[in-house]
């Protein structure tokens, strides 16, 4: 990381802080070497100019996938971009070809479903978003095309996710392997099922992680030619054997301990087990458990996994029984004995627990308890055994549990090898090496100083790589480079294992001297190393020494290096072990050789775990050489494994511990800087914009600002522009300058026009308010003038009010006078009316009541009575319908009864009607009877009024006469005397008049209950009507019964005659009976009476093969005829309406048994074995939808109603019989209308036959072939569209760099980049088109179109949105526009398809319709999270938004997605949603079922009228096949 050379006041810029690493800020003063830089804290902090590094705020704010592509390569720059993607939970990212993994500390099962799966399948590595699938698919292509085998190397400190990691590896490696199976279990189940075994027994409880491997592993996947699993091998290093005895809190021993403490209750007492506390080897921590983790269900999981690797029951069982051994071992405790330096067991609990170990290893228990106790020292002259103190005795407890664990977990390894299998053909394999990442501790012993030096030989391995790829970059760009030096870090390894000076045969050496101490080995280790650079002698220790490893200086601690190196087994133990009566035990210790036991005395059996590692570590080295690399970085992001937290110290720490920060300093060493020639003329391209005037090419352009920046040592290759450390930043400082100075000119402008402005505004208020003030005198002088002229007019109104108000009072006045004297007159001629017309009305209702009395009381009678006989005779006939349909020889009485019933009801019916016609004439003379009576009484009634009236007037003249004369005419009292009489007889009039009201009523009520009696009856005798037209279809019914019985009879007698001798009489008698039944045909014709003699003579001359071989004869001749292309009819495809017609006409449908089913779906099959013929496909779809549709209305399951009865198997059930019908005529029971093209009846008259297994198997098998057909459709449309899709997505650059061009030439720039847009789109388009007017052509039914383009655009949506959301370049507003073009094209075609063949497909795209509309709106930030996700993408969910927002950039405007608050916000939702691993998945799924059944297939087709299809000419001529052709009418 080079100094940078151009940082002026303002630049931003990185400076280092203690507590975040480093921190942004802006430089606000420079003074020679010193700068003054504001952080973004607030601080204000002076520093070095040496150790500030430019800050790219052009950098898209969620970070970029390759951290090549930034624009300064340095530490800052990698940490903030880091960061950046992890808060967006963006955990992987490249560095080249590098993938750095950020553990997240939370499930994420999204991103390793099968679906994702399936995305990085095949895809170039760094096409999609950097994944661990990427990884694991580069190295598998690169393997299978190149034939080279690859490895995969997962390295970083513990907790960092390397195990997890590896078996996201493995498992996507097993999904691209294929399935090759082994014994009943495939090889990449038992590969991926080792990982919880080895966990079991390798894995432990650390501080840093819950779940650390204590060992090394390379897995080794081996692939046959084909590229499936064929082979694995599994090799470890280093197994932690120490951590057996040994455990810190709060840390835990190895799983299998707790989980086999924590197994069933019944397992527990079998080995003598109980609480994990009460085990020396496990009580020395505080921690028993986990969070989260239940130790019994995965002591189950780990016995099923053990099952799939191919360990049995007996050796599990020897497996925990040896783990039950360890833990009671530890619980043996000593104290002194008798003897000096002796010891002897210290309680009755140990004895407990030392029988138990030696029930649990099948060994002697005495033998066990003096391998303990004693040792034998063998001499040339006597063997003496020498007993151990208590601490030593201790010390080889502790030894043999090491030694028995240790030996337990290689037996493991070697049987989970010899159970996968290696494959010895196999040429490839893809090697995934999960290690341990670089340590430094407070405390550092032997493992540690292991576990460094492993890492500083892949830290050679990895810079020898990281180089090689720069070298190539640098080739394939073919520019001019010379060789870069970088630290090599051999001299460590020297240090370490040089011989034999190295550190390892040092140790060795110590080890083989018995009077050795650490002491003795620090002392020369720092006299052979005190001038060695990389080794350093701590100032305040005398055993400790320092190595400066590549990540840093670690100091070790000696005290321990001798014992861990020693890898020697006591013979006692050897020989105790060796002799258990249990095989599994006595096969971990085999015994050894003589040769090694004399020597033994020397040596005791002493082996070097540091030589023997080093043999390990240098033949991983060579496989790791003789392979592809590819590196996985694992980074911890905080040491409390919380999510969502990022250290910058730690994670810096581990980056350059992993050797990403060596590597790239190996990338600043050359052209740290590399930007595609659009990129760079994108982005300074305003440093000379002269250049990009006209057509000059883009590496000119480029040349040409390098030459006018005066940057020496830059290199142009053949796509992009190399820059050294240093020239970005000084590109880009100059390139503020111009913006600077931009600006400031935008400024002075802008300020002009605000002063501008506001004087114009000024100007204008001051008008406005002169205007305001002239505005208010005049209305001060016209307010006066309004108020005079308003009162004079006020003293006017009220003058006219006043004389008015007096006018009104003296016109009320005469008004009320007048209508109350019209008012007494008025109401006294209406009490006239009233009386007279309410008599007239009494006497009416009167008359009519009695009339419709006696009228009801007759109909009544009348009705009863007939409706009571009439149910009594129906019941009679009823019960003797039913007990003559019972009997089937009764069928021809049956037949003359019902038609006499037919008879006598139609009599009655007449009847009826004649009685009801003479009850209509009755009602009718009864009424005008009644009429002609309300005539008299009215009459009478007006007679009365008149009489009335003139007594009136004659009381009226005597009351005149009267006032004259009162004394002279006495008359007045007559007349009063009269008056009161009329008075009288007025009232009982009233009264009469209200009681023929009220019997009017009554008989309007009766009126409308017999009317409605009238019309109930009226009812039952339509449905007496229906009854009887029931009964003739009945009879009609039991005809056909009776003709097809006839039908049968003779076929009977016909097989008979050909049976018996005496042919001539009884073929006499057959032949009369057929010309009785054929002469009652009133509708046969002399053709197919001619044709049915004729087969009649056959079948009496030969036998039933004759008849057979023809069947098959005419079977032969359709399925010729159909396997040709017999093209359509009207719309209507001729081969489905020939071979319904077919069988049809021979019954096929009601048979058991036949074969021409079975030859139609062969014919099919054959026809659509070329899948790539899409015209043939669609042929065949339209004409088996067809077939299936007619079957569909045509056959119904055995036992339905209505269905013509199953009748027992006979000759004329065969299909050559129902064939021999077929040619004497119409069958029984067909229906014309279809056939012979009666379209009254239509399709829907169809006869429904009762199908049978035969038929209905045909049904199902053609239902098949519609869905099959239908799929293959689909499935090439789909095929051919899907090259497209992938150019689809993102714009063409030709669309983006036309818009850097000058002025003149842009327009011609993009119309030519417009054709190059939609040529991809149109393309699609093409496609679409041509498939539509194939289907069109063979006319396919519209319903089935409908269904193809929406499953089609369903693909469409799926793929063009899952490569939105895992491309980032995707995500871009220029790349929205362009697909939106796109779309518009798609649904322009919609639009010319119309709804009939396109229907729903258009909203088949609203996922990425509306990940688009977001794509390319404006004013994002503005936007709520309410707003995106209900108005503006309803569809998506928060998962999806959030991906699209956080991957979203504006490489049009510069423009910033959505604001911190809605991200925060959606992260919140995700967070409380995690749970569900459906809506974590962010990707679309492809529905490839059949969308349809067939009722709706069948609802959705139009009648089909066959009966005018012209037979094809290979059949027209043939006579068996006449019935095809179409009658005339």
């Amino acid at each position: 990381m080079s100094t940078p050379v151009n940082i002026i006041v303002g630049s931003h810029v990185w400076i280092e802080d203690q507590s975040v690493a480093w921190i942004d800020g802006q430089v606000s003063q420079i003074n020679g070497q010193d700068v003054q830089v504001q952080t973004s804290d607030g601080r204000t902090v002076t520093a070095n100019l040496s150790k500030i590094y430019p800050k790219d705020e052009d950098a898209p704010a969620g970070g970029v996938d390759d951290m090549t592509k930034l624009s300064y390569l340095h530490e800052p720059g990698v940490l903030q971009n880091l960061a950046a993607r992890y808060q967006l939970n963006e955990i992987y990212t490249y560095t080249g070809s590098i993938l750095i993994a950020i553990n997240p500390f939370q499930r994420l099962p999204h991103l390793y479903d099968r679906h994702m799966m399936e995305q990085y399948k095949g895809a170039p590595l760094g096409e999609l978003s950097p994944h661990v699938f990427a990884i694991a698919d580069a190295a598998y292509r690169q393997m299978i095309n190149e034939g080279k085998s690859n490895s995969i190397l997962v390295s970083g400190e513990s907790g960092a996710g390397k195990t997890e990691t590896t078996k996201m590896l493995m498992q996507y490696l097993a999904y691209l392997g294929g399935r090759k199976g082994t014994e009943g279990r495939t090889v990449e189940q038992q590969v991926l099922e080792s990982n919880p075994v080895l966990e079991a027994f390798g894995n432990a409880k650390t501080v840093r992680n819950n779940n650390s491997s204590r060992f090394g592993k390379f897995v080794e996947i081996q692939f046959d030619k084909s590229g499936r699993i064929s082979g694995a091998a599994i090799r470890t290093y280093l197994l932690e054997r120490s951590r057996v005895c040994q455990v810190s809190d709060p840390e835990r021993n190895y799983h299998c301990f707790y989980l086999l403490c924590a197994a069933p209750q019944e397992e527990v007492e079998k080995y003598k087990l109980g609480n994990p506390k009460s085990f020396h080897y496990l009580n020395q921590s505080n921690c028993y458990e986990l969070v989260g983790v239940s130790d019994a269900q995965d002591y189950l999981a780990t016995r099923r996994a053990m099952d799939i690797v191919g360990i049995s029951e007996k050796e599990q069982e020897a497996i925990f029984r040896v783990v039950a051994s360890v833990l009671h071992l530890g619980n043996i405790n000593f104290s002194k004995g008798q003897e000096i330096d002796s010891s002897v067991l210290k309680d009755d609990k140990s004895k407990f627990h030392l029988q138990t170990v030696a029930e649990l290893l099948a060994c002697d228990l005495n033998d066990l308890e003096d391998a303990l106790l004693k040792r034998v020292m063998v001499t040339p002259e006597e063997v003496i055994k020498r007993s151990l103190d208590p601490n030593a005795a201790a010390v080889s407890r502790d030894g043999l549990a090491k030694t028995i664990y240790s030996r337990l977990f290689d037996w493991l390894v070697d049987k989970i090898n010899n159970s996968i299998g290696q494959d010895p053909n196999s040429k490839s394999l893809i090697g995934v090496l999960d290690i341990y990442g670089f340590e430094s501790f407070k405390l550092n012993s032997f493992e540690q100083f292991c576990i460094n030096f492993t890492n500083e030989k892949l830290q050679q391995h990895f810079n020898q790589h990281v180089f090689k790829m720069e070298q190539e970059e640098y080739t394939k760009e073919e520019i001019d480079w010379s060789y870069i030096e970088f630290v090599d870090n051999q001299d460590v390894l020297d240090l370490i294992e040089k011989k034999p000076g190295g550190i390892i045969a040092l140790l060795d050496e110590a080890c083989m001297f018995p009077k050795s101490t650490h002491e003795t080995f620090s002392q020369k280790l720092y006299q052979t190393f005190k001038s060695h650079k990389r080794f350093v002698k701590p100032k305040l220790s005398r055993t400790d020494f320092t190595i400066a490893h590549y990540a840093g200086e670690v100091q070790y601690q000696s005290d321990q290096f001798l014992d861990k190196n020693k890898d020697y087994v006591v013979p006692e133990h050897q020989d105790l072990l060796s002799a258990s009566k249990c095989s599994f035990v006595a096969g971990l210790f085999p015994p050894v050789a003589e040769e090694a036991t004399k020597s033994s005395a020397k040596s005791s059996k002493f082996s070097s775990i540091g030589s023997r590692f080093k043999l390990q570590l240098t033949s991983l080295m060579e496989t790791l050489n003789s392979t592809e690399p590819h590196y996985i970085r694992c980074v911890k992001p905080n040491n409390q494994l919380k999510p969502a937290i990022f250290e910058n110290v730690n994670i810096l720490q581990q980056l350059r511990c992993g050797g990403v920060l060596e590597a790239i300093r190996i990338s600043c060493a050359g052209y740290p800087t590399r930007k595609t020639f659009f990129e760079f003329l994108n982005r300074f391209g305003l440093l000379a914009p002269e250049v990009l005037e006209g057509h000059a090419d883009e590496k000119v352009a480029c040349t040409k600002i390098l030459e006018k920046m005066g940057l020496a040592g830059s290199q142009i290759g053949k796509t992009k522009v190399f820059l050294r450390a240093g020239q970005m930043a000084e590109l880009d400082a100059r390139r503020a300058q111009k913006l600077a100075t931009a600006a400031k000119t935008i400024q002075r402008k802008i300020r002009t026009h605000i002063a501008r402005k506001y004087f114009l505004a000024l100007q204008k208020a001051a008008i406005c308010l002169q205007s305001s003030c002239r505005g208010r005198l005049a209305c001060k002088l016209y307010d006066n003038m309004k108020r005079q002229a308003a009162s004079i007019r006020i003293q006017t109104k009220l003058r006219g009010h006043l004389a008015r108000k007096s006018y009104t009072r003296l016109k009320i006045n005469v008004i009320a006078l007048q209508t109350g004297i019209r008012a007494t007159a008025a109401r006294k001629e209406f009490r006239y009316k009233r009386q007279t017309k309410a008599a007239i009305i009494i006497q009416a209702h009167w008359h009519g009541h009695r009339a419709f009395s006696y009228y009801k009381k007759l109909i009544i009678a009348s009705i009863v009575t007939q409706c009571r006989w009439r149910g009594r005779v129906a019941k009679k006939e009823l019960r003797k319908l039913k007990m003559a349909a019972r009997e089937t020889g009764a069928l021809k009485e049956a037949k003359d009864k019902l038609e006499k019933q037919v008879e006598e009801l139609t009599w009655r019916l007449q009847l009826e009607k004649r009685l009801r016609t003479d009850l209509e004439e009755a009602k009718g003379q009864e009424i005008a009877k009644l009429k002609n009576s309300l005539e008299e009484v009215q009459s009478k009634v007006d007679q009365t009024n008149a009489l009335l009236v003139k007594e009136r007037e004659t009381a009226q003249k005597a009351i005149e006469e009267a006032t004259s004369i009162v004394e002279e005419k006495p008359v007045l009292v007559e007349d009063t005397e009269k008056i009161d009489a009329l008075n009288a007889e007025v009232e009982t009039l009233k009264v009469l008049l209200q009681s023929e009201k009220q019997r009017a009523d009554d008989s309007e009520r009766k009126c409308a209950e017999a009317q409605e009696s009238s019309e109930e009856k009226h009812k039952k005798l339509e449905e007496t009507e229906k009854k009887v037209q029931q009964l003739q279809e009945s009879v009609s019914r039991l005809e056909e019964k009776l003709t097809n019985l006839e039908s049968e009879n003779k076929v009977l007698r016909q097989q008979a005659l050909t049976m018996a001798q005496n042919n001539k009489l009884l073929s006499g008698r057959s032949r009369s009976s057929i010309q009785r039944t054929e002469s009652t045909r009133s509708s046969n014709v002399d053709l197919h009476s001619t044709s049915f003699s004729r087969e009649s003579s056959e079948v009496e001359g030969r036998p039933q093969k004759s008849l057979n071989d023809k069947q098959q004869e005419y079977q032969d001749l359709l399925i010729r005829c159909i396997a040709q292309h017999l093209g359509f009819s009207k719309g209507r495809p001729v081969a489905a309406c020939i071979i319904y017609k077919c069988l049809r006409q021979w019954r096929s449908f009601e048979v058991e048994r036949t074969s021409i089913f079975d030859r139609v779906i062969q014919t099919i099959g054959q026809a659509i074995e070329t899948q790539d013929n899409n015209d043939m496909l669609a042929y065949w779809l339209s004409n088996a939808s067809t077939l299936l549709l007619l079957l569909q209305r045509t056959l119904k399951a055995g036992g339905a109603a209505g269905m013509t009865p199953q009748h027992r198997r006979s000759s004329s059930a065969s299909l050559f019989g129902r064939m021999t019908q077929s040619f004497r005529g119409t069958p029984q029971g067909v229906n014309l209308s279809l056939i012979d093209g009666d379209s009254a009846g239509g399709a829907d008259s169809l006869r429904q036959v009762e199908a049978k297994y035969p038929a209905l198997l045909f049904k199902q098998q053609l239902t098949a072939y519609v869905e099959k057909i239908y799929g293959m459709i689909r499935d090439n449309l789909k095929k051919e569209i899907s090259p497209l899709l992938g150019l689809c997505i993102q714009a063409p650059r030709i669309s983006r760099a036309g818009l850097l061009k000058g002025s003149t030439a842009r327009t011609l720039a993009n119309a030519a980049a417009q054709e190059i847009l939609i040529a991809h789109w149109q393309g699609i388009v093409k496609s679409l088109a041509n498939f539509l007017n194939i289907l069109k052509a063979n006319h396919v039914p519209p319903f089935l179109v409908r269904k193809v383009f929406t499953q089609v655009f369903s693909f469409i949506n799926v793929q063009l949105f899952n490569s939105l959301l895992l491309r980032r370049e995707c995500c871009s507003f220029s790349n929205g526009e362009y697909v939106k073009t796109g779309l518009a094209e798609l649904e322009h075609w919609c639009y010319k398809a119309t709804d009939e063949y396109a229907g729903l497909a258009w909203e088949e795209l609203k996922h990425i319709r509306q990940a688009i509309g977001f794509l390319v709106i404006h004013q994002k930030p503005k936007k709520t999270l309410d707003e995106i996700s209900h108005d503006l993408c309803p569809v998506l969910s928060i998962q999806q938004l959030y991906r699209i927002s956080t991957m979203y950039w504006d490489d049009k405007y510069g423009t910033h997605s959505l604001s911190p608050d809605v991200i925060s916000n959606m992260r919140v939702l995700m967070t409380e949603d995690s749970n569900n691993a459906v809506s974590n998945s962010f990707l679309l799924d492809d529905d490839s079922s059949i969308p349809f059944s067939i009722d709706d297939l069948s609802k959705s087709m139009d009648q089909i009228d066959i009966a005018d299809i012209e037979p094809p000419p290979l059949i027209r001529e043939n006579s068996g096949f006449s019935f095809l052709l179409p009658r005339a009418d």
